[in-house]
């Protein structure tokens, strides 16, 4: 890689998307620094040439660009105005990006107030594309921030991004990716109903997806995802609980806005029933199990 577009990243939380972008981001040849209270997580990136940070202000410290990959809005706000956190070590030469699914009002708030009290520019880049897309370089990746913070974010984005979109100001990011979480869970119940209506007619689900290639029904979900669902597939993409999380933050943007969303509210009740039978830490084509009446293994 050139001088220029080599950096030094920080990165917060070492989870399963923070490990990919991690890994992406070394292979790139930035030097990355990374903290997570996991040491054992740490440890393994530590292997493959990350550096271990000893706080979120350490990494943030010797680094020019600071990549949050968290679970929550509240986990967020501690890691950046906590103790030792993000804003300790802040300055405007520094800028935060967080990859993080959070809520879009929040998002705003916290933007504001880190840039009013160090300086220090936030981009939120919240991602679709999963793992897989984070160690290929193909994420999707809807962006909040000003055109220059955004444009600044570009020199790492450019190795984790194959679509990269400014959609506005702070936390417009956050709002297109509730849009795309309503998307992906509408239509992997759609998916899901597919597969059984297919069973009962005596039609093979899995030549489905070729069968409606390019039609109007064709999608991304359906071709990734309807062989899957139909071969009862559980083996890891994504957990049901992470997407009722989402969906609980897109319900509650919806009231704020006073934006009806009827069929979103059944598919967000089918998640958290989902939940509360257990398979909330599972992969969402154990949806099919709700179908199959939790008979299948």
């Amino acid at each position: 890689m050139e001088n220029e577009t080599r950096a030094r990243v920080g990165v917060i939380g070492a989870g399963i998307m923070g490990t990919a972008i991690v890994t992406r981001l070394i292979e790139k040849g930035h030097q990355v620094h990374v903290f997570d209270l996991d040491q054992e997580k740490v440890a393994a990136l530590s292997a493959i040439g990350a550096h271990a940070a000893p706080s979120v202000a350490a990494a943030v410290a010797v680094s020019d660009f600071c990549i949050l990959s968290l679970n929550h809005a509240n986990i967020v706000r501690a890691v950046v105005f906590g103790e030792a956190g993000v804003a300790a070590a802040a300055s405007p030469e520094k800028l935060l990006i967080d990859m993080s699914s959070i809520d879009p009002a929040e998002t705003a708030d916290m933007a504001e107030r880190l840039r009013r009290e160090t300086g220090m520019a936030w981009v939120d880049c919240p991602l679709s594309g999963g793992v897989p897309g984070a160690l290929s370089g193909k994420l999707t990746i809807m962006a909040g921030g000003t055109t220059g913070d955004f444009e600044r974010a570009r020199r790492v984005m450019q190795h984790l991004a194959a679509n990269y979109t400014l959609m506005g100001p702070s936390g417009a990011g956050q709002t297109t990716k509730l849009i795309n979480q309503l998307f992906c869970a509408v239509l992997f119940q759609a998916v899901a109903e597919a597969v059984k209506l297919a069973e009962a007619g005596g039609v093979d689900p899995a030549d489905i997806p070729a069968a409606l290639s390019g039609g109007r029904a064709d999608s991304r979900i359906m071709q990734e995802f309807m062989t899957k669902f139909a071969a009862r597939d559980f083996s890891p993409t994504g957990r049901i609980d992470n997407m009722l999380k989402d969906l609980d933050s897109l319900q509650a943007f919806a009231l704020k806005t006073k934006t009806p969303l009827p069929m979103t509210g059944a598919v967000v009740e089918i998640h958290r029933l989902l939940c509360a039978a257990g398979l909330g830490a599972k992969d969402s084509a154990e949806m099919m199990k709700l179908l199959d009446g939790f008979t299948a293994n």
